[in-house]
């Protein structure tokens, strides 16, 4: 790869100036001097906005000052030697190497691929000293060419692959039987280039002398290979590295959690390793909160069958759905409040011929509950699109984003509603995905991405959905509505049981998430007047999801405090705010540690709230809010009446499981809650979706 560097673009013992603004104003120069930027200018711009951001000084004298530009035409090392250190930011003084690092907007994966190679080896001490020893640019550009081509060594500690990210700490040598923690973690940067790599080795490193195993995912620029659902599962702690959002966190849901920036794991590993360690024995150390859903459970993708990763790519496609869901419903239940039921059918009306200067004849508190409502349901108009865009981008990542969002929309225009969004994510995803696979020309490749891939995607799932098949979805979704609003006595009372029993199976994974996104994809078309029927729904799933909570509280605190340990007792206390607010959340610390016998119990409980809730007709304009979205309720005493019973029957159903039936080997009955009493906090390791 020697054209990322060549002898022009390398200075060696020369003085730049006093600060990382000179240094990289002049390396700047020194790319566009070689034709590699169109404007020195705009590159240096982008590095100091990156630099300014998180300085990149690193231990040990070095700076990687970085950025994508778009003035940059393609990806290219400069490199420099300084006689006078500047102030990088690093935490233990300032840097005499500098190596900057400029990508174009479109860089191919094998480029970002040898960049992330480069900067992990800017942590290693024989890199560096040959650096330092170099007596000529050539010099420069043969270590460079050396070490991204493979050719030296490797001296990590890893036995991980350096283009996956997944890395591990070496096993225990010295022959003793004491069990090693096992971590895991994250590493990302907002560039994905340098810190993202040098950070996850710098882990590593620091874990193998602290005496742990530690296995790291590098999301950055260069391929992402998810680690293992199974050495997720077994980990005693998470670390996350991170300046950006983890990608699918709910893998990690209900591990002990060390968070920090990306640059803290290149400059104090150790520190966050050993923080790791002492949270993976602190029953009070902050967890990873989210849903551990199906992403829990996934394979490699060259390992996964089609059932598992259809499984994946419609629970991603939900899982960012429902933010638009809950932010929007949350606010048409507030204008409800403000304004009353009429306001669903004006509020567009009165925002546009009044104002907060010019109030309508019902006053402020109308137009304030007219814009809550109309803002609520443009949200809630992104509810099919977000959900197709994001399955698209579980199975082809970035490219797919935009041609599932288009797909989206074409179902809501054609009728096709939520089943048209799944139909239309599948077919987009499938499209971007098998259109990027073929290799196509390096000048191709940056517009592969963000024009090819879109284009051709789009043309093909929304084409197919327009001339063939939002006809047909667009019949089935209204048979189905049909249907539901058909259903009354027997009927409903059956909707409930089904909602609530699934509501209540996972907590929070994969069928409890296919009972909530089917009630809240009607719940825009439900209406108290002539269509109450997918207002029951979401009253009966809300309603359910509450369940497990509640009940784990109602046992754990006031039926059966004996049969709980204290730190049980103490998430028991917090359970009932979260039951209350319809967080499931809740009750993963019971599920965890006492499956067998709180899932069985909290299905009772749900069925019972579903039947209930269906048989009183009771209606939700809600998506989420639980007790404190009762303004949206109507018939709210039977509602709760509801939540109550299911609740009471759950956390008795439960007592008499843990009294009367055990758990492991026959023993005394309670013996293995007199266990728990003695300190064994089961269930650590092994989080239920939430």
């Amino acid at each position: 790869m020697s054209a990322l560097i060549s002898t022009d673009l390398v200075g060696l013992d020369e003085d730049l100036g006093a600060t990382s603004t000179d240094v990289i104003r002049t390396l700047a120069g020194r790319v566009a001097a070689s034709g590699r930027a169109g404007s020195a200018d705009s590159l240096a711009d982008d590095a100091i906005a990156r630099e300014a951001s998180v300085g990149t000084g690193v231990p040990g004298g070095i700076a990687i000052p970085h950025a994508r530009s778009s003035s940059v035409t393609e990806p290219t090392l400069a490199f420099s030697r300084l006689r006078r250190t500047v102030p990088f930011g690093a935490p233990d003084g300032d840097a005499d190497i500098v190596f900057m690092i400029a990508v174009p907007e479109g860089a191919d994966s094998d480029h970002m691929t040898v960049l992330s190679t480069l900067a992990r080896a800017l942590i290693r001490d024989d890199f560096t000293a040959a650096l330092r020893a170099a007596a000529t640019p050539a010099d420069i550009v043969e270590l460079v060419d050396r070490e991204v081509s493979g050719e030296v060594a490797e001296t990590r500690g890893t036995t991980g692959t350096t283009t996956t990210g997944a890395t591990t700490g070496a096993a225990a040598t010295d022959g003793s039987a004491a069990r090693r923690p096992q971590l895991v973690g994250v590493t990302a940067c907002p560039t994905g280039i340098a810190h993202t790599y040098m950070a996850a080795d710098a882990l590593v490193a620091a874990a193998k002398r602290l005496g742990a195993d530690l296995q790291i995912e590098t999301q950055g620029s260069s391929k992402v290979t998810p680690l293992d659902p199974a050495v997720i599962a077994a980990a005693d702690a998470v670390i996350f590295a991170v300046d950006v959002d983890v990608r699918d966190q709910s893998r990690f849901a209900g591990k002990p959690v060390v968070r920090g920036p990306v640059k803290r794991g290149v400059d104090a590993p150790d520190a966050m390793v050993k923080e790791a360690v002492a949270a993976s024995t602190d029953p009070n150390a902050p967890r990873v909160a989210g849903s551990a859903d199906s992403s829990a459970t996934q394979e490699h993708v060259a390992k996964e069958g089609f059932g598992s990763s259809l499984k994946r790519w419609l629970l991603t496609g939900v899982s960012y759905m429902i933010p638009f869901v809950a932010g929007g419903g949350l606010l048409l239940a507030l204008g409800f409040l403000l304004s009353g039921y009429e306001i669903a059918g004006n509020a567009a009306t009165v925002l546009t011929d009044y104002s907060l200067t010019n109030l309508p004849p019902q006053g402020l508190q109308y137009f304030l509950g007219a814009a809550a409502f109309q803002i609520g349901n443009l949200s809630m108009g992104f509810l099919v699109a977000a959900l197709a865009g994001y399955i698209a981008y579980a199975i082809a990542d970035r490219p797919g984003i935009a041609p599932g969002f288009v797909a989206g929309a074409v179902a809501v225009f054609m009728g096709a509603g939520f089943i048209g969004g799944l139909v239309g994510g599948l077919l987009a995803g499938f499209a971007a995905y098998w259109i990027g696979r073929p290799t196509v020309p390096r000048w191709l490749r940056g517009l592969m991405p963000v024009v090819i891939i879109p284009l051709l995607a789009s043309i093909f799932a929304s084409g197919l959905l327009v001339l063939v098949l939002g006809g047909p979805i667009a019949a089935l979704t209204v048979a189905l509505t049909d249907f539901l609003n058909g259903l009354n006595g027997t009927g409903a009372v059956v909707l409930g049981v089904v909602l609530g029993l699934m509501m209540c199976v996972d907590l929070g994974g994969p069928v409890n998430k296919v009972a909530y996104s089917f009630a809240v994809a009607g719940l825009s078309a439900g209406s108290l007047s002539d269509n109450p029927a997918p207002l029951m729904i979401m009253a009966a799933v809300m309603g359910a999801g509450m369940v497990p909570p509640l009940a784990m509280a109602l046992a754990s605190t006031v039926l059966y405090r004996k049969g709980f340990t204290q730190v049980e007792r103490s998430n028991g206390t917090a359970a009932w705010l979260l039951g209350a607010s319809f967080i499931s959340e809740g009750a993963i610390p019971f599920a965890a540690a006492d499956p067998l016998r709180v899932i069985p119990a909290s299905m009772a409980g749900g069925a019972v709230t579903g039947a209930i809730s269906m048989a009183a007709g009771v209606t939700s304009q809600a998506p989420h809010g639980g007790i404190f979205v009762f303004f949206a309720i109507e018939n709210l005493g039977m509602w709760v009446v509801a939540i109550l019973a299911g609740t009471v029957v759950s956390a008795v159903v439960l007592v008499g499981l843990k009294r009367f039936v055990r758990r492991g080997t026959p023993t005394e009955a309670g013996a293995d809650t007199a266990a728990a009493d003695a300190g064994a906090t089961v269930g650590q390791r092994s989080p239920v979706a939430a």
